[in-house]
């Protein structure tokens, strides 16, 4: 007899791969203004509305690589990008339309991390 499987539905935590975890956790402390939860050996936590991110330095060669991307939501596009740009982090790609959807237009704009990762910060602007 087999179990249903429920699904897979709520992320409890995401990790960021860094090369140097003191740059990256003071770069995601201040000029992301994220809040820190805790640090243990080679691993920083901070707390994205109840996911946690975890900044770690690579267990090994298989796990040094490139982070998935991470869209941050924010209501005001341009204001979030105007924000991050005067904390000095490097803006790669300006906020743009993506794409028109029936109810909202969807806004993006792609930022550096202090390792090099993309992240990118999202708005979802209704008509009206």
């Amino acid at each position: 007899m087999t179990t249903a499987f429920p699904g897979l539905a709520q992320i409890g935590q995401i990790n960021v791969r860094v090369h140097d975890l003191q740059r990256a956790t003071i770069f995601y402390r201040q000029a992301l203004g994220m809040k820190f939860l805790f640090e243990v050996p080679r691993m920083a936590f901070f707390d994205c509305a109840g996911v946690r991110l975890v900044l770690a330095l690579p267990e090994g060669e298989g796990s040094d690589h490139p982070s998935s991307v991470l869209y941050f939501k924010v209501d005001d596009l341009q204001a979030a990008t105007s924000a991050l740009r005067a904390r000095s982090v490097r803006i790669t790609a300006e906020p743009h339309l993506i794409a028109k959807m029936p109810d909202h237009d969807l806004w993006m704009s792609f930022f550096e991390d202090s390792e090099g990762n993309t992240l990118a910060l999202m708005s979802e602007v209704r008509a009206g």
